[in-house]
């Protein structure tokens, strides 16, 4: 009987550790449709020991990465809001960066989200195709420039590596290993079983336009001031006034994160939610108009065709979940 394969879920401080438990509910329900052992994980650190986690969770390690028998290990996303966050979290994370560059050449490398940069900065993912959030690509670029950063996918496997974007990235991780080592009908079955959320990916014009995502606390104002303004109350002037700063203060902040101009982000935003409503809805592309408070129906067809490059119905049809 072939052996399982030995996964080593990594704890380290700030880690997310939801997701490395939702990756074994996975594996484990795989294990289950296919009657036998297949996947085997346990918690593995950089020492073994006990690590505290919010509302009181503690988890422990029972293994060091260097004594572990492992034939993969998942690196889970940290804490971080901006891109000084994660060069501090790498760097106050060194000895687990040395001891990721120095394990075994055999050894599997996957990681998630923010985690994935921890994995660059043991220079693992050089010469590699790699996974970025956005937000976080130009500084990842300058960073690490033997990685080959991919912001504009959402997942990339190899046969040694494999890498995901979002706190959610695990799930692609997952659902590959189970259909490379069992079957696609079994990841399938899986699928309607635990009813997994579909991997719907919106036009390039909008990702990492979820407010959660946004790289500073004055994004996320804007980016939530925006959202509940009807959308011919989105000016420049009245977005300056609410966030207490002046026209030309706030242009130029929001430029210098974002790379456009505020009236550019901003229509983006908007459009972002008709673009939600349109995958994940079947209401009338005019009631979505009148709810998100354009001007007129034309006007956001327009404006969506002008970023897309599809009209409304053609984006449903081609993004709809």
């Amino acid at each position: 009987m072939t052996k399982p394969l030995r996964v080593g879920l990594l704890l380290f401080p700030r880690c997310m550790p939801a997701g490395l438990f939702a990756f074994a509910d996975l594996l484990q329900a795989a294990n289950r449709r296919a009657g036998r052992t297949l996947f085997a994980t346990q918690f593995v650190a950089l020492q073994p020991g006990t690590f505290e986690y919010t509302q009181g969770v503690s988890l422990q390690a029972a293994e060091s990465l260097d004594h572990a028998n492992l034939d993969a290990i998942l690196v889970p996303g940290f804490w971080a809001e901006s891109p000084q966050q994660v060069v501090d979290t790498v760097a106050a994370n060194a000895d687990l960066v040395c001891a990721l560059a120095t394990c075994s050449r055999k050894l599997q490398l996957w990681s998630y989200c923010t985690g994935v940069c921890l994995l660059a900065a043991s220079g693992r993912l050089n010469g590699k195709a790699a996974t970025v959030t956005w937000w976080l690509a130009e500084a990842m670029l300058k960073r690490y420039e033997k990685v080959r950063w991919q912001s504009e996918r959402n997942c990339v496997v190899t046969a040694q590596s494999a890498t995901a974007s979002g706190v959610n990235g695990y799930l692609p991780i997952a659902q590959e290993l189970i259909e490379r080592h069992v079957s696609p009908d079994v990841l399938r079955d899986l699928n309607k079983l635990m009813v997994l959320p579909r991997p719907v990916q919106p036009h390039s014009a909008f990702r990492s336009m979820s407010l959660i995502e946004q790289s500073s606390k004055l994004l996320r104002q804007l980016h939530a001031l925006v959202e509940q303004l009807p959308a011919e109350q989105v000016t420049v002037q009245r977005l300056a006034e609410q966030l207490g700063m002046s026209e030309r203060t706030l242009a130029r902040k929001v430029s210098s994160e974002t790379g456009v101009s505020i009236a550019a982000h901003a229509r983006c935003i908007k459009l972002n939610q008709a673009s939600e409503r349109l995958m994940f809805t079947s209401v009338p592309v005019s009631t979505i108009s009148a709810e998100l408070g354009f001007s007129s129906d034309s006007n956001m067809r327009r404006m969506f065709k002008e970023l897309t490059g599809l009209t409304p119905l053609e984006y449903r049809q081609k993004f709809g979940g």
